[in-house]
């Protein structure tokens, strides 16, 4: 599995997400049929969102992080990218 993971914390001011989003549409990536955007966990708790895409890339936000997301949510920050470097997705629910 290749992918190209981009992350932004969901309140970022200087790279908000509307405008990657906005980015992301114009490059006309097709979300995954069932997909589409989708809360992600780390310790019972919503982390922040995800989509992705058949042409390979994940866009992920971390909730309550700004643009220096590892600064803001060192902890979600590093599941992220343990994830990511697995190959594996994002915890989908919260584990019981």
């Amino acid at each position: 599995m290749r992918y190209v993971m981009r992350r932004s914390g969901d309140t970022d001011g200087r790279v908000p997400v509307t405008s990657t989003r906005y980015s992301v549409n114009a490059m006309k990536l097709r979300a995954r049929a069932r997909s589409g955007w989708r809360a992600w966990f780390y310790r019972q708790q919503v982390a922040g969102w995800a989509v992705e895409y058949e042409e390979g890339l994940t866009l992920v936000t971390v909730r309550g992080a700004g643009h220096q997301v590892p600064l803001f949510a060192p902890d979600r920050s590093l599941a992220m990218l343990y994830h990511f470097l697995r190959g594996q997705p994002l915890p989908a629910a919260a584990p019981r």
